[in-house]
């Protein structure tokens, strides 16, 4: 089972995240709130994947990226980002992020790139490819 560090400064949208991630057969590894707490965790729990806020108090998600891919360049980061970030969402494209969904975001959407991540969209007989 997939291990999956969520970070976000909201705790009601770590709740959520997480409930539907479990969902779905992942195990939280744990949380936080900040890229900097994110970064201190992923080095203790050594999770699977970690959804990573961008905007952040502190430490934001494109430091906490950073920061996780120079001590782990094999690092699996999904971003989640405001609809009007974009140029913070291109800028952690560019820095290694594994991919990204857009808030307020769809439960498939997220599922999809988890599911992406690790490649198991190939495992679903019944899905279409567009």
């Amino acid at each position: 089972m997939k291990k999956i560090l969520v970070v976000d400064d909201s705790k009601v949208i770590r709740m959520v995240i997480k409930r539907l991630l479990t969902q779905h057969g992942y195990q939280i590894a744990g949380e936080a709130e900040n890229g900097r707490a994110a970064f201190e965790k992923y080095k203790d729990l050594r999770p699977d994947a970690v959804t990573m806020d961008i905007i952040m108090p502190e430490v934001d998600g494109i430091q906490g990226l950073k920061d996780i891919l120079s001590f782990d360049k094999q690092a699996k980061v999904i971003m989640i980002s405001a609809i009007d970030q974009k140029e913070s969402l291109l800028e952690a494209i560019r820095q290694g992020a594994a991919d990204y969904v857009v808030k307020p975001f769809e439960d498939d959407r997220m599922v999809a790139a988890m599911k992406n991540i690790f490649d198991e969209n190939q495992k679903d007989a019944g899905g279409s490819r567009q």
